[in-house]
């Protein structure tokens, strides 16, 4: 039954399709709703030129209960076919965000981080009443406070510099090349940036994973996420802006099999002290260990320990005193002669990893 929905583009009123679709089918939900911005009067330039600001129809709602009730509708179809091991982003402004925010909580999905995205190139405020709104803000929830939802740590690390990403995200609004237009203008005026959907699906599901966006647009979600190895589903009402997604998305390519795999993070690593291989007998007391280019070496303790010359400790420590560093991976450093072969060390885990069932 979810082949009609596995890799589709859908045309039509999202509650409607959403109760179609199978209890836990997707790992992963962007939304990407109406924001509700209540502009009731054409916005203009101090030079009479008018602003094109969101005033399209779907964003047009009669009150806020009418809106509450909508949020509040697809949030809940949201949870019923999200994975338990799923999470769910929903990105607003300041209109929307806070209500948002609140029924999330009351349908008692687990609130995990909020992010902002800064713009670095936003839209200035002509009359000068009021700040520059420069940025949105997302929230990032999993379906429940016990879930296992999925975290690249360590890809997101490497994203940045070897530094923890932060919950301040800097990219421009969606221009140029990117932005959709027909006959000079924008198809639609709230698309979003390949860049943030990248680091939102590289952070936070899989490759494999399924992807889902109950308001699609035109096609951000779905495009990032074949690129990245995903499997998508977007639903859109617009036809225009479902023509639009649906030439995007045919003329995506993914990215080449070979270049998909992320970090694997540390967490999902087990814990293998180095004394484990010698009380295992995987590497023996006496046993010689070598650097990469066999300039130094340092004979296994029964402790665990190594020695080289005056120097004795851990293979981390040894290894940090050779290279003259207050500290340095001694699992990456050290290797040892199996069967005439150069082994570093850190291979020899797996086989105790195996050995021992964990």
């Amino acid at each position: 039954m979810m082949s009609e929905f596995t890799n589709k583009i859908l045309n039509g009123d999202s509650l409607e399709i959403l109760k179609k679709i199978p209890d836990k089918s997707f790992d992963l939900v962007f939304a990407d709703p109406p924001y509700n911005m209540q502009i009731g009067e054409t916005l203009k330039r101090p030079d009479n030129s008018q602003v094109k600001g969101v005033n399209d129809k779907w964003d047009q709602f009669k009150s806020f209960e009418h809106y509450d009730n909508f949020c509040n509708s697809w949030l809940t179809e949201c949870k019923r076919v999200l994975k338990d091991s799923g999470s769910i982003w929903v990105i607003g402004s300041y209109h929307n965000i806070f209500r948002l925010g609140y029924h999330l909580q009351n349908l008692n999905y687990w609130l995990l981080n909020d992010v902002i995205w800064r713009k670095n190139n936003p839209m200035p405020n002509f009359r000068g009443t009021r700040f520059t709104n420069a940025h949105e803000t997302l929230i990032w929830a999993s379906k429940n406070k016990k879930s296992k939802y999925t975290f690249n740590y360590q890809s997101l690390k490497c994203l940045n510099d070897d530094l923890q990403m932060r919950s301040d995200w800097m990219f421009p609004i969606c221009n140029g090349k990117e932005r959709l237009k027909k006959d000079g203008k924008k198809i639609h005026s709230t698309q979003k940036p390949e860049a943030l959907l990248h680091r939102i699906i590289l952070a936070t599901s899989n490759k494999n994973d399924f992807i889902f966006d109950p308001f699609l647009g035109t096609g951000t979600t779905a495009v990032v996420a074949k690129k990245l190895g995903r499997k998508y589903c977007g639903i859109e009402r617009d036809k225009k802006y479902f023509k639009a997604a649906n030439v995007r998305v045919n003329k995506t390519k993914v990215i080449e099999e070979n270049y998909l795999d992320a970090l694997e993070n540390n967490k999902s690593k087990p814990r293998v002290p180095f004394g484990s291989l010698v009380e295992l007998g995987i590497l023996k007391p006496g046993t010689i260990l070598f650097d990469p280019k066999k300039k130094f070496n340092a004979k296994v303790m029964v402790d665990g320990s190594i020695k080289h010359k005056e120097s004795e400790g851990s293979i981390h420590k040894v290894a940090a005193k050779i290279m003259g560093t207050e500290s340095y991976n001694g699992w990456t450093y050290w290797y040892c002669n199996i069967n005439g072969s150069a082994v570093l060390i850190d291979n020899l885990r797996q086989k105790f990893i195996s050995q021992k069932g964990i």
